[in-house]
């Protein structure tokens, strides 16, 4: 006598998809044995490993080295008020355990990185990606391409969100859609400009839905198409997107063999925002001690006015980066006194600090870390987000 599909409490729990046309035991069967890797544990990985573990993903893998900061609660619904100060990968465990107990979670409490990647890759079947930066979304891609594994992606940004699968054997990867990342601080992330909370729900779940079609064989994936979603018109549109023929890496000819340099490749800052703080970047404390001593200083905040308003150092103006880079901000610097600039975390007033230099205020500086190092150095008090 063969063993049963299902136990008795599989049954029970799963009851909704086995009676469902196109899944059926079979689909959930397949779903049972799969094994799914989520990359990052944040705003798109919260409502993704949830919904993955009670549709009864037989593994589910969580990566993610950071810890839960009160600001993440706004939108990453797998953490709790009591999880602040632990580590995401933990915090999400945990609360998989509680939606389904009998999801086997494998959880890799590290950065990914060239070094791991490849190994962690290999022992799924499918890769969710709930990152936010354009480094790791790249070696996502190119591990994927690399091991012929289908890629999940989502985006979000304040009330937009993009998701499609990126399968370089059946269609385009991420760099046919994006060739070339974009020029280094064009886009503002989501702690700098913001995200509508729910929007992560939005994409998260599209993301999840592509999963189960690509794990089950059900239905018509987003290869090929790119979704997009705009909260505030409530509009969905469906653009096809189609291979390049010449792709570094999934086109006729790959000239990516193996995984780059992806920090190097993207960029966190432009080569004269590097150029421009080499030798001209003070700490925290060392702004402190400036204005301690009442030098003759212009502290200039370059972020955005709702940022202004949530947290800022004692005597900094607002004029934020976009002034910079179109060129208005120059008129509004004193010629007498020395320019200091910051942020939230440095990047962007690194690139404010090479417009200044170029303008001629030759002894300009910017203050490494921004915001974030003053609150954890000087001022402990201040709120951070």
């Amino acid at each position: 006598m063969s063993e049963p599909m299902f136990t008795e409490d599989q049954v029970r729990r799963y009851a909704r998809h086995i009676i469902l046309p196109g899944i059926g035991g079979e689909g959930q069967r397949k779903l049972l044995d799969s094994k799914v890797l989520c990359v990052g544990a944040g705003g798109l990985g919260s409502p993704a490993l949830l919904y993955l573990a009670a549709a009864g993903v037989g593994t589910l893998g969580v990566i993610d080295f950071d810890t839960v900061d009160e600001s993440n609660l706004q939108r990453q619904i797998i953490h709790g008020q009591s999880d602040i100060g632990r580590p995401k990968a933990l915090s999400a465990r945990d609360s998989i355990k509680e939606t389904n107990p009998y999801v086997n979670v494998i959880v890799h409490e590290e950065a990914l990185t060239n070094d791991n990647v490849m190994e962690i890759f290999s022992g799924y079947d499918l890769i969710v990606d709930g990152t936010d930066n354009f480094a790791t979304r790249y070696m996502v891609n190119d591990a994927c391409v690399l091991l012929g594994k289908p890629y999940v992606w989502g985006s979000i940004y304040r009330f937009d969100g993009q998701a499609s699968v990126f399968w370089a054997d059946y269609g385009p990867c991420y760099r046919c859609l994006y060739p070339e990342p974009p020029p280094p601080g064009m886009v503002p992330s989501c702690a700098e400009g913001g995200v509508l909370g729910v929007l992560c729900a939005s994409i998260g779940s599209i993301q999840v839905n592509e999963a189960i079609k690509l794990l089950t064989g059900i239905g018509e994936p987003l290869v090929g198409r790119l979704m997009v979603y705009d909260a505030l018109e409530m509009n969905y549109r469906s653009l096809n997107i189609k291979k390049d023929p010449d792709c570094p890496i999934c086109g006729a000819n790959p000239t990516i063999t193996e995984l780059i340099d992806y920090d190097a490749f993207c960029g966190a800052i432009s080569a004269d925002a590097q150029e421009a703080a080499s030798g001209s970047t003070i700490t925290a404390a060392e702004l402190k001690a400036m204005l301690d001593r009442k030098d003759d200083i212009f502290l200039i905040d370059v972020r955005e006015p709702n940022e202004y308003e949530i947290v800022s150092i004692p005597g900094a103006t607002l004029i934020p980066k976009d002034q910079f880079l179109n060129g208005s901000a120059l008129e509004k610097l004193p010629q007498d006194k020395r320019i200091v600039l910051h942020c939230k975390s440095g990047a962007r007033s690194a690139e404010c600090l090479a417009v200044v230099k170029n303008a001629g205020f030759s002894d300009a500086v910017h203050v490494g870390g921004g915001v974030l190092s003053w609150v954890n150095t000087v001022d402990p008090s201040l709120p951070v987000y």
